[in-house]
């Protein structure tokens, strides 16, 4: 069965960075879009980013865009999300999802 398994999360100070990672497994990942997800206390679960198969196109929130970049490795089968410039409305859990499957999520507190 498909399985992803997020890791990079923790807590930094603002203005900081994070490398998310998300193995994934159970299904041909090269052929599959990726995004990831967020969570804020008291929130809905909201999109953070996509990219497609190849790696090729990528899309982001509006609130992210130019701080968080999504990348891929397929020889790896995992998916990353460099986050640099962190600021404290970005905590939450981090989630990595294909199709209507996710993982457990990372939690991210930024947080001086």
């Amino acid at each position: 069965q498909v399985q992803l398994v997020e890791s990079g999360g923790g807590l930094v100070q603002p203005g900081g960075s994070l490398r998310l990672s998300c193995a994934a497994s159970g299904f041909t990942f090269s052929s599959y879009g990726m995004n990831w997800y967020r969570q804020a206390p008291g929130k809905e679960r909201e999109f953070v980013a996509f990219i497609d198969w190849s790696g090729g196109i990528t899309k982001y929130a509006a609130l992210v865009k130019g701080r968080f970049t999504i990348s891929r490795d397929n020889a790896k089968n995992t998916v990353f999300l460099q986050m640099n410039s962190l600021k404290p409305e970005d905590t939450g859990v981090y989630y990595c999802n294909v199709n209507s499957n996710w993982g457990q999520g990372t939690q991210v507190t930024v947080s001086s």
